[in-house]
């Protein structure tokens, strides 16, 4: 069983920065990790994943050039470094983890979710 932490959310100026980070524990057989997002009305939106071994990245194309993720496998953690936040950032950040190799893009294809957290960017 994997379980998922995310922390590192919070109030945030436009313009500014915030690191996400997700916790993992038992994900010796997973793939990857990815972060989606969910803002009020909206539905749950891919915005960034990696690969555990090989660490090939992948990114949704409205965060490109100002989101990078990155993972320490040694400590089982991702992180979502967050760069030149915009209101339309404003969401609950979620990880996931998938068990196959494939598909990074989809949330149907993840297994394992954490619990959320906000990300609030004013304007």
């Amino acid at each position: 069983q994997v379980q998922l932490v995310e922390s590192g959310g919070g109030l945030v100026q436009a313009g500014g920065s915030l690191r996400l980070s997700c916790a993992a524990s038992g994900r010796a057989f997973t793939d990857a990790v990815g972060w989606f997002r969910q803002a009020p009305g909206k539905e749950r939106e891919f915005v960034s994943a990696i690969r555990w071994n090989l660490g090939n990245t992948y990114y949704a194309d409205s965060v490109k050039g100002r989101f990078t993720i990155s993972r320490d496998n040694a400590k089982n953690t991702v992180y979502l470094q967050m760069n030149s936040l915009e209101p339309e950032d404003t969401a609950v950040y979620y990880c996931a983890a998938k068990v196959t190799p494939y598909s990074y893009t989809y949330q149907r294809d993840y297994d394992y979710w954490g619990q959320g957290t906000q990300v609030t960017v004013s304007s």
